[in-house]
């Protein structure tokens, strides 16, 4: 079911509030008091900062794809592309990197709206079992954007009540990462408790979202019996939760198809319509191929490529690959002699001559551009995608690598990775990859990352694996799918830097982090 987040102008002026002056001059600013007199008006507020989250700023365009950009499978295709973008790539961000300041805006944002909406319940009048089923998706937004916010950034601003004034945001100081995360929890666990089991659509948070939310946080924090009892308990109410492996996994990335899955958990929903950048998807214009005509979108940009080593080490009897990669564009070819135009179906290895010059000759990514669904402009942006922020696959991934971490060799373990596999091998026909059993616990952990890494291939969740594991030394050494990343530095690019701007506005948020 497409829902659209489309805001009440009545209630926007709560969302211009984050950790500082994030607009120079509000239109006006709104107390929860009066505004808040009826469950519905809860709802509002919740519903606002799930709408910021399919924005441009956020998972439309610059969240995303700096994400995708640092992780080790993806580079820039088209080198005339914006310098922001470039240095993502490269680990060469500055604190004055053009997509960082909209990423931590939005974000707040969005955090904002759900401080409201928090804040109001409490002077909504009515019993909790009426409210809190409503609130409850507040506290999860609110988890959700502070995950990738201290991921990201490490110790921030933590803000869990709206902000009055603009001095009170000027000087608001940083919160460690133990107590954010801290928070976190408590938020997932309210929302957990007060979450109904389902929901009418995947887009809005159920039960499911907060449980497995907090198993991959707890997996990220390294607490892996935690990981595994929230993973498992997610597993264990696969039937309650409406949950269950979708069976054909190019189903996931068709917008005509994924809303009746039953394997997204928690989805961020694009309509195909826009109004400029809110809740414009701009992913299938930047990991689509220039000049491209095979999918009716008019081509994409190719700034977000794999590397061709992605494609070489990808085993070709996995049905994801095949899914998740395109290996052959159609071009319009004119004849010189004639000029007449012909439209010529050709290999990755001519791409960039059989266009305009600005292609790259590597397979691109196909999850995005193959099913977009109507689009509410050129290039595939404003998809009609739903891009899951957890499916049940993933689940099945963290119990797996949390449960390795604390009963080593447990046939339990290997059995989550092999119903993974069952459905890689299925697309194909093949007996390709092949089930798992009998390893140690080191070859497991090696083994259940890679599986994360072909599964959720180009899903953005590679970079945050390399961050928590540590990886990024061997990922990013010549060995590596992109070959040598000299400027990677362990000491500094784990974390990105805050936005130069905040800390002009807001001397407490000294220093930045390392290395910035």
């Amino acid at each position: 079911m497409k829902l659209s987040y489309k805001y009440l102008v009545l209630m926007m002026s709560i969302l211009v509030f984050g950790c500082s002056d994030l607009e120079e001059d509000p239109v006006s600013q709104l107390s929860p008091d009066g505004l808040f007199n009826s469950v519905e008006r809860i709802e509002i507020a919740a519903n606002a900062a799930f709408g910021n989250m399919t924005h441009e700023d956020f998972w439309g365009r610059k969240t995303s794809l700096a994400l995708m950009l640092r992780s080790d499978m993806v580079a820039i295709g088209d080198p005339t592309t914006s310098r922001r973008r470039i240095d993502h790539d490269d680990f060469n961000v500055l604190a004055d990197n053009g997509m960082i300041p909209d990423n931590w805006r939005r974000s707040y944002q969005s955090i904002a709206a759900a401080n409201q909406a928090i804040a109001g319940a409490e002077l909504v009048d009515v019993p909790d079992e009426v409210k809190n089923p409503i609130t409850a998706r507040a506290y999860f937004a609110r988890a959700f954007m502070y995950f990738h916010l201290v991921r990201q950034f490490g110790e921030i601003p933590y803000l869990d009540e709206p902000i009055a004034t603009l001095d009170e945001g000027r000087t608001i100081g940083k919160t460690s990462v133990a107590q954010v995360y801290e928070n976190i929890i408590s938020d997932l666990e309210f929302a957990r408790t007060w979450l109904p089991n389902t929901q009418r659509a995947r887009s809005i948070p159920a039960k499911s979202a907060a449980h497995s939310y907090l198993a991959l946080v707890y997996l990220t924090m390294g607490e892996y019996q935690m990981a595994y009892d929230e993973a498992k308990g997610v597993i264990d109410n696969e039937g309650a939760y409406e949950l269950g492996l979708e069976a054909d996994f190019q189903n996931l990335f068709n917008s005509g198809a994924i809303d009746s899955s039953r394997e997204p958990i928690f989805a961020l929903d694009y309509i195909g319509m826009t109004d400029g950048d809110e809740g414009r998807d701009y992913q299938p214009a930047l990991t689509g191929l220039r000049d491209d005509q095979q999918y009716g979108i008019g081509g994409g940009w190719s700034v977000a490529v794999p590397s061709l080593e992605v494609f070489n080490t990808w085993d070709g009897r996995d049905y994801r690959k095949a899914v998740s990669l395109d290996t052959t564009g159609v071009f319009n070819i004119t004849n010189p002699d004639t000029e007449a135009v012909t439209q010529e179906l050709r290999p990755f290895t001519v791409f960039r001559s059989s266009g305009r010059g600005r292609g790259v000759d590597r397979p691109h990514i196909a999850k995005y551009t193959r099913f977009t669904g109507a689009t509410a402009a050129n290039n595939g942006r404003g998809s009609q995608h739903n891009y899951s922020m957890m499916r049940y696959a993933e689940v099945l991934l963290i119990a797996a690598e949390a449960l390795n971490e604390v009963q080593p060799g447990a046939a339990e373990a290997h059995g989550y990775v092999n119903r993974v596999r069952a459905r890689a091998r299925s697309g194909n026909g093949s007996n390709f990859p092949a089930d798992v059993s009998g390893l140690s616990q080191n070859d497991f952990r090696d083994m259940v990352l890679e599986e994360r890494k072909w599964e959720l291939a180009f899903e953005f969740k590679r970079w945050y694996d390399i961050a928590r594991r540590r990886l990024g030394s061997e990922v990013f050494s010549a060995s590596g799918l992109e070959g040598a990343k000299p400027n990677f530095d362990p000491n500094q690019d784990y974390l990105l830097p805050l936005p130069a701007m905040e800390l002009a506005r807001n001397s407490n948020l000294e220093p930045n982090n390392p290395g910035y």
